[in-house]
């Protein structure tokens, strides 16, 4: 005989489940009104990240020097300094090797196209010259009939430089205020805030800054495991600027997807134009083989363990990321995730019972006593 269903309980169970999701409803509803406003204030909430992101790197350094008795703006002053300088470093670390190297690179260019050209003339594909001038012709047409487009793609390549050049400025000055005035900010957010969030808020908060501090620690060393294998396998190889090469690998660890693609290309056209189509192929053997260590091994090992994140909730986090807003979701997917378990966790422990123990058995008359 089949059990017939209990319309108390069953009435019971679509008001519960009708409740909650009416809550989850205007959960979902509360956080795109969020991320709307983040959107329609993305030109300053940006350069806030790019800040914050810098502050958590260069605050070790100011705080050993304030500990030392600096004053607070001289230590943000010395190491803003020298922050610039270790950037412009760099800059100059990739630039100089590659501009004394450039008529060599230059020739190795013109004689890969020659290359390219004798091996297409040849079987199987055996075009000739007059196909080649021909095709060279019509992408000439196109370029000459697309200027109008060309132009506009340049100017919005300007306007992104120029807008990228205005973000790094304004994220620069806010990384000395923080340098400056960051152990600060807590205690007087403490008094602006009435009641318990007087002290839930910044304890919260101190400890979305442990956790952007290990992002970006975690996210450097990523980089400098790329940079060290990529340029490892080049100087095999003996490709020229090998460590440019392994700069621009770390640099651009910090931006993910497009900053791998970039050094990547970069590496294997020099190694293509330098050594030829053989080594060209190894450098994006090492380079592929690298990144898929990196992507599916180092990056999730390593920031899980920093993070406080499974492997597998920091690989969905950076895809998730990326699908929604590109490169900067994929960049900021992961410190993300892991200030919102941050949050998560403070609210568990917070509504949590504190455990109880279990209270000790009465022994029985006479039990444990001598005779």
């Amino acid at each position: 005989m089949s059990a017939t269903l209990n319309s108390r309980r069953t009435r019971s169970a679509l008001r519960a489940s009708a409740r909650v999701s009416g809550e989850l409803l205007l959960v979902l509803v509360a956080a795109a009104v969020v991320l709307w406003v983040l959107g329609r204030m993305w030109s300053v909430v940006w350069p806030l990240i790019v800040a914050l992101l810098l502050t958590t790197l260069t605050w070790p350094l100011t705080r050993r020097l304030r500990r030392r008795g600096m004053a607070p703006a001289l230590a943000a002053s010395v190491v803003t300094v020298l922050f610039l300088l270790v950037a412009a470093g760099t800059v100059a670390l990739i630039a100089v090797p590659v501009a004394s190297q450039s008529g060599e690179l230059a020739d190795g260019v013109v004689e890969g196209i020659q290359r390219l050209r004798e091996w297409a003339a040849g079987p199987p594909l055996n075009i000739g010259e007059d196909q080649i001038a021909g095709a060279f012709d019509t992408a000439t047409t196109r370029v000459q009939n697309s200027a109008g487009s060309i132009v506009t793609t340049v100017v919005t390549g300007v306007s992104t430089v120029f807008n990228g050049l205005v973000t790094a400025v304004l994220a620069l000055f806010l990384m000395f205020f923080f340098l400056k005035d960051g152990p600060r900010f807590l205690p007087w957010l403490g008094r602006q805030l009435p009641g318990r969030l007087a002290a839930d808020v910044p304890a919260v908060a101190a400890r979305c800054w442990d956790t952007l501090g290990a992002f970006v620690r975690s996210q450097a060393l990523v980089g400098l495991l790329d940079a060290v294998f990529i340029g490892l396998g080049l100087w095999i190889l003996d490709v020229p600027l090998v460590l440019p090469l392994a700069v621009l690998t770390f640099v651009s660890a910090f931006v993910p997807i497009v900053g791998a693609l970039f050094a990547g290309l970069v590496a294997v056209l020099i190694a293509l134009v330098s050594n030829g189509l053989t080594d060209a192929l190894i450098v994006l053997a090492v380079i592929v083989v690298v990144q898929q260590l990196e992507g599916n091994v180092f990056q999730p090992m390593i920031q899980s363990r920093g993070l406080g994140l499974h492997a597998a909730v920091v690989l969905l986090a950076v895809t998730l990321g990326g699908s929604l807003a590109g490169i900067v979701g994929s960049l900021l997917a992961v410190p993300v995730a892991a200030l919102i378990a941050v949050v998560w966790n403070y609210l568990r422990e917070q509504l949590s019972d504190p455990p109880h123990e279990p209270e000790p058995e009465a022994s029985p008359a006479g039990a444990g006593v001598p005779s």
